[in-house]
């Protein structure tokens, strides 16, 4: 990854007032989308959240579930006055039963989704009769009988403890003239939207001043990712500018992640491209092959299509030619030692094949001049051999003969395969190697050496960004 342009102070500290503003910013966001979810957590552990915060999302109290709690507060005010067998009580009781199944029949939860909420209430409630009708279980607890038998104090305490929580998370949420629920944030949001819009349009100015052969659109979108801080929907999309504007002030380093993000878009892409170039290239080879056109190139026949020469160079033959002198000069000369070693030991088998050496060898001398014979001409031969193939080498004459020898060779060789059909089955051999290659290597191909190569191309651009770093500490220090 390159190296980003350095920043100017004045510039960074603009570049990181604005990245906070937008943290900030993406703050009020999550939490205004989270809100509602979680309002049942702030009512219960933060209740000034929901005060506050209530209505700017067009939060109410409910009509229904408040005049039931607010029943049972009175009930609790009416036993504390005259005691629980009181004719007043029992009206309240009473009251608090009708509501109930009032409560059930019409669930007041189901506008904004709590249904579950009065599910879990009623199971509550069936649990504590032990009665599988909720009705019938609230019509026993709101009784005098009931209350008498358990306990005022511990039943009302049980209500308060597991019923009354549950009930007091409903509410009604107004609805807005577009058939919506009624939602104040972008009052909130306004004032941050009006400050990007500003710093927009800034930008947008300042890079049609630097480039003026960009358009107006084409300007703007210079700074793409910024359009999300002025949308008013799917506002959780800002978390890709204030993500960038984090990186780009030097809040946060992503470049870690921004390094794995790329080498897997990288690797994957990579991958792909592989797979297409080599069973292209395979292709091309293969229908090369079906039509011949492999044949008659190494038949030099050019007629089909000619042949585009670049250099007025024949590369075969100098290929041809450097390997010759390659190993004349350089080779040969290295394995004379072993040349010499070889040929004097099939001499030596010569010797010893022949019946009269066998008898000979009983003479005295015989044995040691035997050997001085075969390292000799062991020696001869090859020195001679040698000389001869450096001579043919160096003779133009001889050099024109062997290419003479070798075209003819080539051109009774292409023939003599045409006559006998080894061509046609060569070429359907080799056609079937290279389906075989597809299917073999290709995948192995993608996928095992394009991470290798992806992390040699990482060193050689940790490289070079060493030696960026190393030039312009020089070029700093006055070096």
């Amino acid at each position: 990854m390159s190296n980003p342009k350095p920043i100017r102070k004045p510039n960074l500290y603009f570049e990181r007032l604005m990245a906070t503003i937008a943290t900030i910013n993406l703050c009020f966001v999550i939490f205004d989308l989270s809100y509602v979810p979680w309002r049942d957590f702030y009512l219960r552990k933060i209740p000034q959240v929901t005060q506050t915060y209530d209505p700017i999302k067009g939060i109410e109290k409910h009509r229904e579930t408040q005049q039931y709690l607010d029943k049972v507060n009175a009930l609790a005010e009416q036993v504390s006055q005259t005691g629980l067998t009181s004719p007043q009580v029992n009206k309240q009781l009473e009251e608090l039963r009708r509501l109930s199944n009032e409560m059930i029949e019409g669930n007041p939860f189901a506008a904004v989704g709590k249904s579950g909420t009065l599910e879990r209430i009623k199971n509550r409630m069936r649990d504590r009769i032990n009665n599988n009708s909720a009705k019938q279980a609230f019509a026993t607890f709101w009784s005098q009988p009931y209350l008498s038998k358990k306990g005022w104090i511990q039943e009302i305490n049980f209500f308060n403890k597991n019923i009354r929580p549950l009930i007091a998370t409903n509410y009604y949420r107004r609805i807005g003239e577009n058939g919506e629920f009624l939602d104040n944030f972008w009052l909130i949001d306004l004032p941050f939207v009006a400050i990007f819009a500003l710093e927009l349009s800034a930008r947008v100015i300042y890079v049609k001043r630097r480039h003026p052969g960009f358009s107006w659109l084409n300007a703007i979108f210079w700074r793409w990712y910024d359009l999300f801080l002025l949308s008013p929907f799917l506002r959780w999309l800002r978390i890709i500018p204030v993500v960038v504007r984090l990186d780009q002030a030097r809040i946060v380093n992503l470049q870690p992640i921004s390094k794995q993000i790329n080498q897997a878009i990288v690797a994957n892409f990579a991958e792909e491209l592989t797979e297409i170039v080599v069973i292209r290239v395979i292709n091309q080879v293969q229908g090369s092959i079906t039509r011949g056109e492999i044949t008659r190139w190494l038949l030099q026949n050019e007629k089909i299509r000619p042949y585009i020469d670049i250099n007025n160079v024949n590369e075969i033959e100098a290929i041809a030619g450097l390997l010759i002198n390659t190993i004349v000069y350089q080779v040969l000369p290295k394995i004379q030692p072993e040349l010499v070693a070889l040929l004097r030991h099939n001499i030596d088998s010569a010797f010893h094949q022949v019946p009269i050496y066998k008898n000979l060898q009983t003479l005295p001398g015989i044995g040691q001049a035997q050997t001085q014979i075969s390292e000799q001409l062991a020696t001869q031969i090859t020195t001679n051999l040698y000389n001869a193939i450096v001579s043919a080498v160096e003779d133009p004459i001889g050099a024109k003969l062997t290419g003479k020898l070798t075209q003819s060779f080539s051109q009774a060789l292409g023939s003599e395969m045409q006559k006998k059909h080894v061509l046609s089955e060569i070429q359907t051999l080799l056609f079937d190697f290279l389906e075989e290659v597809k299917l073999n290597y290709v995948q192995r191909l993608s996928q095992e050496d394009i991470d290798q190569i992806i992390e040699q191309t990482r060193q050689i651009k940790s490289i070079q960004n060493s030696k960026f770093k190393i030039q312009n500490s020089r070029l700093g220090s006055g070096e």
